[in-house]
């Protein structure tokens, strides 16, 4: 138990390390950006909220794909389980309410460190908390699908590059209006995307029609994912 906190806290911590390096070290470099609206944020208060997002599902993604990919692969620790009542759909239920456990830990750290930098521009900032806990959920059941998917190590390389990608050129550093036009339809589809746009409108306590387009895509992407997940893990138990 002691080791599993020494993971969400590292975790946590290297969130962190993206905010100095990106936020304050990049930011003191840009200064101040114009976003499409023509409103005019420091560099550090755009780019904290989209790292936030990310924090918020890479803790997910991380204890529903690689730690149950392990516990089911090669502790067998679900071999156990399945000689109890509890059915898969409720160990799935089980692992995701864990994931958002850790997830919500890393953004509880990650909003006290922008509220002490004055990062929070609004009151509004604080519905960041439960967007980031939706955006967890929304990972939750891909995390689920993929760690009964991959049938070994190195086939979570093409999830950490994919998630890569989506951290680099999902609208974290510039405005998605920046990238070519050929580039930007392919953003659009990122669901980081739409958690960066979520949790980045919430903190600068800009609302409009476009978040409920972001809030309807990450719904459809949690009750999707999550029941593909239970169908995929109860076929992986009982195979």
């Amino acid at each position: 138990m002691r080791r599993a906190w020494v993971l969400i806290v590292s975790g946590a911590f290297e969130s962190l390390l993206f905010l100095f390096a990106f936020g304050f070290g990049v930011g003191a470099l840009v200064g101040d950006i114009t976003l499409p609206g023509g409103e005019t944020i420091s560099y550090t208060a755009y780019v904290a909220p989209a790292i936030l997002a990310n924090a918020a599902m890479m803790g997910v993604l991380a204890e529903t794909s690689i730690n149950v990919f392990a516990k089911f692969k090669w502790m067998k620790l679900y071999d156990g389980i399945l000689n109890t009542p509890l059915r898969p759909w409720e160990v799935a239920l089980g692992e995701v309410w864990w994931a958002l456990i850790r997830g919500g830990i890393y953004v509880a750290m990650f909003v006290a460190v922008m509220g002490a930098f004055g990062l929070l521009d609004s009151w509004w900032a604080i519905l960041a908390v439960p967007a980031c806990v939706f955006i967890s959920l929304a990972f939750a059941g891909i995390g689920l699908t993929l760690a009964t998917l991959f049938r070994d190590w190195p086939d979570f390389d093409l999830m950490m590059a994919f998630v890569f990608v989506m951290f680099l050129f999902g609208g974290t550093f510039t405005p998605v209006e920046a990238y070519p036009e050929f580039v930007q339809p392919i953003v659009y589809v990122m669901p980081l995307f739409h958690g960066i746009e979520l949790v980045r409108g919430i903190s600068l306590g800009q609302f409009g029609p476009m978040m409920l387009v972001h809030v309807a895509y990450l719904c459809a992407l949690a009750i999707g994912g999550t029941w593909i997940a239970q169908r995929r893990l109860s076929k992986a138990l009982y195979k």
